[in-house]
């Protein structure tokens, strides 16, 4: 190869090594990762919550313009226990925003994410009572979400393993899908898909054609449609109707309706189960139920009044034979509330008044 070639390919090389510098210069200044990862921290920052990134987030063009994120830490602030821990995401994002337009995400994908129900639960009690004249809304995300290899815990209890969900995006007036795969400790597989399309009704938001299909191994499906209403705190309703099948144990007819809280009644939730040889028709009052379970995974302060053994809510249940994944049950037999037979009276007879002495004649 002559001395001219060689310049002349050395020229070439430079200039294709310049090309690539000048490309990747480009797309750090057009994706700019820095007004990304501070929009997700102020949103973040707006919720009572702390979002840190192990490393700077990393901009890609090609497929798509996208920002790679690793070790994603979300905790609720002033808390150093992760709600969320990740070990990379990814942010897909419009080309229009390349060109100048508005910061928008069409998909969000998260790997490996590890949520904590303890730390959760910790920052919703944590979290300002809503006000009883708060107009609901709908949160709109245009990105679709994608979680894979995704687990739950309690602690250092493992709830659910290898959690798969994907969603479409969430705007009013069209049909929100999610569906989401998993796997108990046990190991029998979940399944879940549910679409509804949310609709705003004056003040109110509504859930429309509410599509719900749930199942556990091969054995146990439940399927339920119908619609639900929200007004704002406890002002919900509810009409939700189904099967419930069950392999070993036949068909069930299900109905759950939400009644909403009113000057003297609570939020109300009534569970009718109709089958072959179970029947069970249940007024459950949900917030009750949720702070009794609550009082069953918090340690018992010294001095305290004697905790509720027995879930709060009224009616009755029959179940001959009843299969929930592992768990069987067998003649149980329940009357709770307004529903169980009142204690038989007991009627006692005064006691006969001490005789007053007579008088008697002095001898």
């Amino acid at each position: 190869m002559t001395r001219g070639w060689r310049r002349l390919l050395i020229g070439a090389g430079a200039l294709a090594l310049g090309a690539l510098a000048a490309a990747v210069v480009s797309v750090y200044l057009l994706l700019q990762p820095d007004r990304f990862t501070a929009m997700l921290q102020e949103q973040a920052h707006g919720a009572g919550l702390e979002l840190n990134l192990a490393s700077p987030a990393s901009p890609t063009l090609f497929p798509r313009p996208a920002l790679g994120l690793s070790g994603i830490t979300l905790n609720a602030e002033g808390d150093d226990s992760p709600i969320l821990f990740a070990t990379s995401g990814r942010l897909v994002l419009p080309w229009s925003t390349l060109l100048g337009g508005p910061t928008a995400i069409t998909q969000m994908e998260v790997d490996s994410p590890r949520v904590d129900l303890d730390a959760l639960q910790s920052w919703i009690a944590a979290r300002p009572a809503q006000s009883p004249d708060a107009t609901p809304t709908i949160p709109r995300i245009d990105a679709g979400v994608i979680i894979e290899h995704g687990s739950v815990v309690r602690g250092d209890q493992l709830l659910l393993n290898n959690v798969m969900l994907t969603t479409g995006s969430l705007a009013a007036d069209q049909v929100f899908p999610l569906s989401m795969s998993a796997t108990a400790p046990a190991g029998a597989p979940l399944q879940l898909r549910f679409a509804a399309t949310p609709h705003m009704q004056g003040d109110a938001l509504q859930l429309n054609a509410i599509q719900l299909h749930l199942s556990q191994g091969p054995g146990t499906t439940l399927t339920l449609t119908g619609n639900a209403r929200w007004h704002g705190a406890a002002d919900a309703s509810a009409q939700l109707g189904g099967k419930l099948d069950q392999a070993n144990a036949g068909n069930y007819d299900i109905a759950l309706t939400l009644t909403p809280a009113n000057q003297t009644d609570p939020l109300l939730m009534r569970i009718q189960l109709t089958g072959p040889d179970n029947e069970a028709d249940l007024r459950l009052p949900p917030l009750a139920l949720a702070a009794w379970w609550n009082t069953l995974n918090s340690p018992v302060a010294p001095h305290a009044g004697p905790q509720p053994d027995l879930p709060p809510g009224s009616g009755t249940l029959q179940l001959a034979k009843l299969q929930l994944g592992s768990l069987s049950i067998e003649g149980l037999s329940v009357q709770a509330g307004d529903a169980a037979p009142a204690a038989a009276a007991t009627t006692a007879k005064p006691a006969a008044a001490p005789a007053k002495p007579r008088a008697g004649k002095s001898k």
